[in-house]
């Protein structure tokens, strides 16, 4: 299956060691997402559409109330290079 740039980019990052972290209102709906490196720095492309995309495909998931990170359903999708911008 392929995927499109900016999944290929943000799925790197997270191979790499980064992590997606939510915020969320007081109804627990999704208000902003960002992605941030194994750094500490923040990352930009990753918009709310396309973290569903990413969590609607499996490639990414978090458990017990931690940061998102890659699964192995997404190291899979991700092209193996040494710099995927």
């Amino acid at each position: 299956m392929d995927i499109s740039r900016a999944e290929q980019r943000i799925l790197h990052l997270l191979a790499q060691g980064g992590r997606i972290d939510i915020e969320k209102d007081e109804n627990r709906k999704i208000v902003s997402v960002a992605c941030i490196t194994r750094d500490g720095w923040r990352a930009s492309g990753l918009d709310i559409e396309l973290f569903r995309k990413l969590k609607r495909r499996r490639s990414i998931a978090s458990s017990g109330g931690r940061p998102y990170r890659i699964t192995q359903r997404g190291l899979e999708l991700v092209r193996s290079q040494l710099d995927n911008q």
